[in-house]
């Protein structure tokens, strides 16, 4: 019996390109959907220190209680991961807390894909996410409430509930989010989306918690400089900045988020997040700076929703087309991962312009009930 389980199992390598936690999040929601047991090795090769952090951990652990998985390696710096998967069932009520100020996006992110299709449509499943909300290497929870659940509900018609309980900064953590994710029973459908369309309005929030107001003010006023230098017009610009209470936010900490909105219903992100050694206008600057990147590209989805909507358009039914802007590691990644473990194909037209046509041909999955 062990040698037949260790033959159906798919291998993928933990260094590939990206090299990171992207590669465990993407093949172990990928694994629990298909039901293909998988074995990682190098795992988090390229990031000093390599090995599971704890974020990791409680991310793989929550996905194998969605689906009743058995796990080897899953402890903290282990550079070797094997997850068999058994039937999705996942309690109704769940919570993950990595005990750090490790990413709730980065946890939404390996649990989302197995609960949308978790076998029991009639109630939506209550997801709580303790730990870090606002923290570089990963999308601020902001993001992912403005940018990266719209586009779910616009596209795949699926309509994601989250709400910030309370902010958690590094290094303390200590935040709480709560989502309730609806079941699908049918394939998601594919998406087209080529032509992004004029500028309507760009949009933000600068904020700080357990922090003076002040300095929020100041990366709003650098973010609005940076923007107008860039050519946008003052018109559409409208950035707020935020003070939050001390029963809104666990620790000190802030950043900044801003949205560009287009008239075709596209939304490109830039944002930054408040280190110790960077004065408020530098992560201002930073932000708008990124945002004006991701808008010289004319993609429709900037640099982070590229790769977050790989695992989807392999899953949904029918050809899905998405012009985005130059190719991350984190999107050639994810589409490695989705080719190898779900049989969708891709087909990449890489523009010297610098914009790229991303094609896929998805396989239409739907829950075994």
């Amino acid at each position: 019996m062990a040698s037949t389980i260790a033959h159906s199992l798919v291998h993928i390598d933990g260094s590939f390109c990206e090299g990171g936690g992207q590669i465990l999040r993407n093949a172990v929601a990928l694994s629990a959907l298909l039901s293909k047991p998988i074995s990682i090795p190098n795992v988090r090769h390229n990031r000093r220190p390599p090995g599971l952090r704890k974020q990791h951990e409680a991310g793989i652990n929550l996905a194998a209680a969605i689906c009743a998985a058995e796990t080897e390696g899953v402890h903290l710096a282990s550079t070797s991961v094997t997850f068999k998967p058994g039937k999705i069932e996942p309690p109704k009520t769940l919570t993950a807390d990595p005990g750090t100020a490790g990413s709730t996006t980065l946890l939404l992110q390996v649990s989302l894909p197995c609960l949308l299709f978790s076998a029991s449509p009639t109630l939506p499943s209550q997801l709580t996410l303790r730990g870090g909300t606002n923290a570089s290497q990963a999308p601020q929870i902001d993001y992912t409430q403005h940018v990266f659940l719209p586009f779910m509900k616009r596209h795949f018609g699926v309509d994601i509930a989250l709400k910030i309980i309370r902010r958690g900064y590094f290094p303390k953590g200590g935040g709480v989010v709560f989502c309730s994710i609806p079941s699908v029973t049918e394939p998601l459908p594919p998406v087209t989306l080529t032509e992004r369309g004029p500028i309507q309005l760009i949009r933000g929030e600068a904020r700080v918690g357990g922090l003076p107001f002040i300095l929020a003010e100041r990366m709003k006023n650098a973010a609005r400089v940076t923007l107008l230098a860039g050519g946008l017009s003052p018109t559409t610009i409208r950035i707020n900045a935020v003070r939050e209470t001390q029963e809104e936010a666990f620790g000190s900490g802030g950043g900044i988020l801003l949205l560009a909105e287009t008239n075709n219903g596209c939304v490109i992100g830039g944002s930054s997040v408040s280190t110790k050694n960077k004065a408020p206008e530098e992560i201002g600057n930073e932000a708008a700076e990124e945002l004006l990147r991701n808008l010289r590209h004319d993609g429709c989805v900037d640099e982070y929703l590229q790769d977050q909507i790989i695992i989807f358009i392999a899953l949904a039914k029918g050809r899905s087309t998405v012009k985005t802007g130059p190719l991350t590691d984190h999107t050639r990644t994810a589409i490695k991962i989705a080719e190898q473990m779900t049989g969708a194909t891709f087909h990449l037209e890489e523009n010297p312009s610098g914009f790229v046509i991303i094609s896929c041909d998805g396989i239409g999955y739907t829950p075994s009930l």
